[in-house]
C-alpha cells in the first residue's frame, strides 16, 4: 500500500494535476483509485493482460501507455509453432493479488491454437516477499527435472528473480542442448541494462522485444542525453543504453507537454482537459506511434526476436500480428509463418539442429514402451518371455519399430525397454495417458477419440473394417455351355440367325442356277443349313446374288467375333474358381438380426452397434474361436480389421471371403504421450521406410498371402450381356437392310414403268407384291406386256 500513500501525498500535499509512471498493472490500478477520487489523470506504463470491459467505468481517469498482452502471447506461440514443440513449461512471477494472471490465460489460449499445451506452471511469488529467493528458486528448478518438457517460457519476472532463475537452471543442466528458453518482453526489455553475468547464464535463450527504431535523429539525440545523465547518476553501471521503458516515459512526457501547450493559459477544469488532450494525442514518439483507443495504445506492436548471448543479444527477425515473421520491416513482401532457425545459437551451443524440447531417453532412464500381450495373431506382436531360446518380442509391429529406431539413432540415442501388458487395448491407451508408459508399440488403430488424449505416429499399416463370411462353391451345372451368354444375348443371336436366313433365301431362291431351288420348305431348309453351317465355316452352297454376298460378309464377321467371345468366356468359367458369399450385404444381417462377431479387445463391437446398427453382436478375443463359431453356426459373419483379415485368410482363404463395403480407419500407429516430439521423428522415419521399400518388405515377410490362395477368391465370370455387344449385331443387320432397300427401290421403279399412271395405289401395291414373289434376283430391268393377257405384266431378264 506504499504506492497508494505516495499517490495521496502527491495529490493532497503537492497538489499535482497528473500522475505518470507505474510499471505494473497492480500499481496502476491502486493509483487509479486515488486519481478517481481526486479527479486526477493517471498515465500508466503498464496495461492489463486482458482489458476488462468495465475498465473505463471503474477507472475513468486512467490511460495506459501500452497495449495488452494478447499480441505478445501470439508471438510466443508463433515461435513455439516454428519448431513444432508440443509441450511447454510456463514460469510466472505474480503479485500477491494475482491481478496479472490474465497473461497466463492468454498464453494458454494462444498455445492451444498452434497445437501446444502447458505441461507445468511454475508460479513464483514476488521476490520482495521471499526471505531467501535463491533457495526458493532452487527448489522449483529441482521439481522441473522430473518433467518431460524442456521448453521454458518466462512470462514475467523481476530482474532479481530472473537472475536466480537462470543461474540455477544452468547449474541443474536445464540450459542443455535439448532445452529451449523463451523470455517475454517483461524480461527482454531489461537486457539493455542488465549485468553481463546474467547474460552469460541466459546464453541461447530467445527473447521477445518490443521494436522501436534506433536510427532516427530524435532517438540519437535522446540517447546522447540519456547516456550523459545516466553516467553521472550511476557511475558503476557499464550499460548506458535506454530501454523501451525509458522511451515510453519520454513519450508520455511529450504527450503531456503537447497537451499543456495546446491548452495554453486556460486552467479551468485542467484535469479533465489534460485527460482529453492526452487521449487525443497522435504523434510518432521514440517508442512508436502514440495514439489511444479505449484508454490504451491503439497501434499493434511489432516485436523483434533476439538471441541472447555475445555479451548482450543478437537481433534475428521481426514479428507482426498481421504478417508473421520477416527478416525486415517490409512484412507484405517477406512475411512468413515460421521463424528461421539457421541463425539461432541454442543453449549448450547446439547449432546443428533444433532442440527437441523434450527430455530424451538415457541409459539411466530408458523409455518405457508397452507391448500388448494378446494380439489377434502372433504375426503382429509375439511375446515369448518364458523361452530364452526365442526372441522375447517379435512380429510385424516389433520389426517395424526396430527399423524406426535404427533411423532415429542416426541423430540421437534412443534407449528403451519393452514391457508386456495384459489387458485390453483401451486399458493400454489409458496407461499412456496416465504416464505409466511412455509409448505403445503394437497393432493399435488410430481413432479420433484416442487422438484427443495421446499422440499417434504416421500409420505403418492400413486399417479398415470388412465383413468376413463363409463361401459356397458354385456347382458345375449341366447347362454350362449356355452360361457364357445371358438370355438376351441368346435371343438376339437366334433372332439375327433367323433374320439372316430369311434375307439370304429372299435374294437367292429365284436366282439363276441357284442351289436354293425346290419346294418352299426345301428352300428354307437349305437357307437354314447354310446359315447354321457358316457358324463353323462349313457351308458349301454357292451364292449368286451380290446382295447376298454383302449380307453374308457381315454375318461371317459377326460369327467370327461371337465365336471368339463365346470361347473365351466359356474357358474362363471352366477354369476360374468361383466362391460365392453366403451373406451378400449388411442390410440382410439387420433384417434377420443375425449374430455377428467382432474383436472384443478393440473398438469393433462398439462401432458395429453405434454406426452399423447391428444389435446381435458376439465379442470374440481368441482368433481361433472364429473358426469354431462359424462351424457351429453360432455366428453368420465376422467383422475384422484389414490386417487381421489378411492373416486369417492366409489359412482359410478357400473357406471364407470378404463381402460388402470396407469402412476405413486411420491405420495402425505407434502411441506416444500427448505432445511428444518423438512422435514426429517416428512419423518421419516411417515415411522414409515407406519410400525406400523397407516397410513393404517387412509387410510381405509377415503378412503376405499364402501361395495356395488365389489373389482374389471372390472372382467370378458373369454371363455376357447384350449391352456390351449390340453394335456387333447392328453391323450384321444394317448391310442386309441396305441391300433389301436398294433392291426394293429398283423393283418399285420397274413396276411403275409398266403400270398406268391412272392405276390406283392399291393396284400398284398388289402388282409389286406379285412381282416380288416371281422376281429373278439377278435381273431386275425391263418389263414386257403379255400380248395375250391385257393388263398383265411379264418380267424379262435384263442385265442391270
Amino acid at each position: 500500500m506504499t504506492i497508494c500513500i505516495a499517490a495521496k501525498h502527491l495529490v493532497e500535499e503537492k497538489q499535482v494535476k497528473l500522475i505518470t509512471g507505474m510499471q505494473t498493472w497492480q500499481e496502476a490500478t491502486l493509483v487509479a483509485d486515488v486519481g478517481k477520487k481526486a479527479q486526477v489523470p493517471v498515465l500508466s506504463f503498464a496495461a492489463a493482460a486482458i482489458t476488462p470491459p468495465l475498465t473505463r467505468l471503474r477507472w475513468p481517469s486512467l490511460l495506459q501507455m501500452a497495449t495488452n498482452s494478447s499480441a505478445e502471447m501470439n508471438c510466443i506461440a508463433a515461435v513455439v509453432q516454428s519448431f513444432n514443440w508440443r509441450r511447454v513449461i510456463a514460469i510466472y512471477e505474480d503479485d500477491m493479488s494475482g491481478s496479472e494472471s490474465g497473461m497466463l490465460a492468454l498464453l494458454s489460449e494462444a498455445l492451444q491454437s498452434v497445437g501446444c499445451e502447458i505441461e507445468h506452471l511454475v508460479l513464483l511469488p514476488p521476490s520482495s516477499s521471499l526471505s531467501d529467493p535463491k533457495e526458493f528458486v532452487r527448489y522449483e528448478i529441482a521439481v522441473l527435472l522430473s518433467k518431460q518438457s524442456r521448453v521454458f517460457i518466462v512470462l514475467k519476472s523481476s530482474l532479481p528473480l530472473a537472475t536466480h532463475l537462470f543461474k540455477e537452471a544452468k547449474k541443474f543442466g536445464l540450459m542443455g542442448q535439448e532445452s529451449a528458453w523463451i523470455v517475454s518482453d517483461a524480461v527482454s526489455g531489461l537486457l539493455d541494462s542488465v549485468h553481463t553475468s546474467l547474460i552469460s547464464s541466459m546464453e541461447g535463450a530467445l527473447g521477445i522485444k518490443t521494436y522501436y527504431s534506433d536510427k532516427t535523429a530524435a532517438f540519437l539525440h535522446f540517447k546522447a542525453q540519456f547516456r550523459e545523465i545516466f553516467r553521472l547518476e550511476y557511475m558503476k553501471e557499464d550499460n548506458l543504453e535506454p530501454g523501451i521503458h525509458a522511451l515510453r516515459a519520454y513519450d508520455s512526457i511529450t504527450a503531456i507537454s503537447q497537451t499543456l501547450k495546446a491548452l495554453g493559459s486556460d486552467s479551468t477544469n485542467l484535469s479533465k482537459n489534460l485527460l482529453e488532450g492526452i487521449s487525443s494525442s497522435n504523434f510518432r514518439g521514440l517508442s512508436g506511434y502514440i495514439r489511444f483507443l479505449d484508454v490504451k495504445l491503439s497501434e499493434p506492436p511489432i516485436y523483434r526476436i533476439v538471441n541472447v548471448g555475445w555479451k548482450r543479444y543478437r537481433e534475428l527477425e521481426f514479428w507482426s500480428s498481421k504478417f508473421g515473421f520477416s527478416g525486415n520491416l517490409n512484412f507484405k513482401q517477406s512475411g512468413k509463418n515460421r521463424l528461421s532457425p539457421s541463425l539461432i545459437s541454442w543453449p549448450g551451443d547446439l547449432v546443428a539442429r533444433v532442440p527437441k524440447g523434450w527430455t530424451m531417453p538415457t541409459a539411466m532412464k530408458k523409455m518405457r514402451i508397452g507391448v500388448p500381450n494378446g494380439s489377434f495373431s502372433d504375426k503382429f506382436v509375439k511375446v515369448e518371455l518364458n523361452d530364452s531360446s526365442k526372441k522375447p518380442y517379435d512380429g510385424f509391429c516389433i520389426e517395424v519399430f526396430e527399423e524406426v529406431v535404427k533411423i532415429l539413432e542416426q541423430n540421437y540415442s534412443f534407449p528403451y525397454d519393452f514391457i508386456s501388458f495384459d489387458g485390453t487395448y483401451g486399458e493400454l491407451i489409458d496407461s499412456v495417458i496416465n504416464k505409466s508408459f511412455d509409448a505403445v508399440v503394437g497393432d493399435v488403430t488410430i481413432l479420433a477419440n484416442r487422438s484427443l488424449y495421446v499422440e499417434f505416429s504416421q500409420p505403418f499399416a492400413e486399417s479398415g473394417l470388412s465383413m468376413l463370411v463363409p463361401v459356397k462353391s458354385e456347382a458345375q451345372k449341366t447347362w454350362m455351355l449356355f452360361k457364357p451368354l445371358n438370355l438376351d444375348m441368346w435371343m438376339a443371336t437366334c433372332g439375327l440367325l433367323s433374320y439372316t436366313m430369311i434375307v439370304v433365301w429372299f435374294f437367292e431362291h429365284k436366282t439363276k442356277d441357284s442351289e436354293f431351288k425346290g419346294p418352299r420348305k426345301d428352300q428354307l431348309a437349305t437357307a437354314m443349313w447354310f446359315i447354321f453351317s457358316s457358324l463353323f465355316y462349313a457351308h458349301r452352297e454357292k451364292i449368286q446374288s451380290n446382295y447376298t454376298k454383302v449380307v453374308v460378309v457381315a454375318w461371317l464377321f459377326n460369327v467370327m467375333a461371337m465365336t471368339s467371345i463365346y470361347t473365351a468366356s466359356l474357358s474362363s468359367m471352366l477354369t476360374v474358381q468361383k466362391l460365392e458369399p453366403k451373406v451378400k450385404d449388411i442390410d440382410w444381417l439387420r433384417r434377420t438380426n443375425a449374430t455377428v462377431a467382432g474383436n472384443g479387445d478393440t473398438f469393433v463391437p462398439d462401432y458395429l452397434q453405434r454406426v452399423l446398427r447391428l444389435n446381435n453382436i458376439k465379442s470374440i478375443v481368441n482368433p481361433h474361436d472364429y473358426l469354431k463359431e462359424f462351424d457351429s453356426g453360432s455366428i453368420t459373419a465376422a467383422f475384422l480389421e484389414l490386417p487381421y483379415e489378411k492373416v486369417f485368410r492366409q489359412e482359410y482363404c478357400n473357406r471364407y471371403t470378404l463381402t460388402g463395403p470396407t469402412y476405413r480407419f486411420g491405420g495402425f500407429g505407434f502411441v506416444f504421450q500427448k505432445g511428444s516430439p518423438i512422435a514426429a521423428d517416428v512419423s518421419e522415419a516411417i515415411l522414409i521406410m515407406s519410400e525406400d521399400g523397407r516397410l513393404k518388405e517387412i509387410e510381405e515377410k509377415w503378412l503376405s498371402p499364402s501361395k495356395n490362395c488365389p489373389s482374389d477368391t471372390n472372382t467370378r465370370t458373369d454371363s455376357l450381356s447384350l449391352k456390351s455387344f449390340w453394335d456387333l449385331y447392328l453391323i450384321s443387320v444394317v448391310p442386309s437392310l441396305v441391300c433389301f432397300l436398294v433392291f426394293f427401290v429398283r423393283l418399285s421403279k420397274s413396276t411403275n414403268k409398266v403400270t398406268s399412271r391412272r392405276t390406283s395405289l392399291w393396284s400398284k401395291t398388289l402388282e409389286l407384291v406379285r412381282n416380288l414373289s416371281n422376281v429373278r434376283n439377278r435381273s431386275v430391268g425391263r418389263v414386257a406386256r403379255d400380248k395375250n393377257k391385257p393388263g398383265s405384266a411379264q418380267w424379262e431378264s435384263v442385265s442391270p
